[in-house]
């Protein structure tokens, strides 16, 4: 019996005055955060018209690129793919002809050269693995977009052009 009788005391609760029923010192407390942080400067930028500096080692969209004659660098070696830990990747080796004129380099190309930016953790990996200097993550912040395949980079995004033009 006495075990009924002090549940009947736990259960039994405390009427709330008026201020509590009214809430006003919540209401009061969140005003004076809403006040406070009115005054303050906005930490928000207007991004179309302004754009934020970037750190000294950001690393933004890969670029192929040319050395001092205007053709590629890149000799299709494949160490970018092999030490990029997303994979992200992918390339396709080709050789040049061997009557091509003003043949100065290795005869290895890439025919297909494609980076998938879904994939890539911009680490910086490829960019040190390269031998001929010949990719670099030196370009902006990669643009956004609607459909995967748009992420997939190909040569034609990333070489970059030609110094005489």
């Amino acid at each position: 019996m006495e075990s009924l009788s002090n549940k009947k005391k736990v259960l039994e609760v405390k009427p709330l005055n008026f201020w509590e029923r009214a809430y006003l010192p919540a209401i009061a407390k969140g005003l004076s955060i809403t006040m406070g942080h009115f005054f303050k400067k906005p930490v928000t930028i207007q991004y179309p018209e302004q754009k934020r500096e970037f750190s000294e080692n950001f690393r933004g969209q890969h670029s192929l690129k040319r050395d001092e004659n205007g053709a590629e660098r890149c000799t299709a070696c494949g160490l970018c793919a092999l030490s990029c830990p997303a994979e992200a990747i992918t390339m396709t080796a080709a050789e040049r002809q061997k009557d091509e004129e003003h043949l100065y380099r290795e005869e290895k190309y890439a025919a297909v050269y494609e980076i998938n930016m879904l994939r890539c953790i911009f680490c910086g990996l490829c960019e040190e693995a390269c031998p001929k200097e010949a990719i670099y993550l030196d370009g902006d912040v990669v643009a956004s977009d609607y459909l995967r395949k748009d992420f997939i980079y190909g040569k034609d995004k990333l070489v970059e052009a030609p110094l005489n033009q």
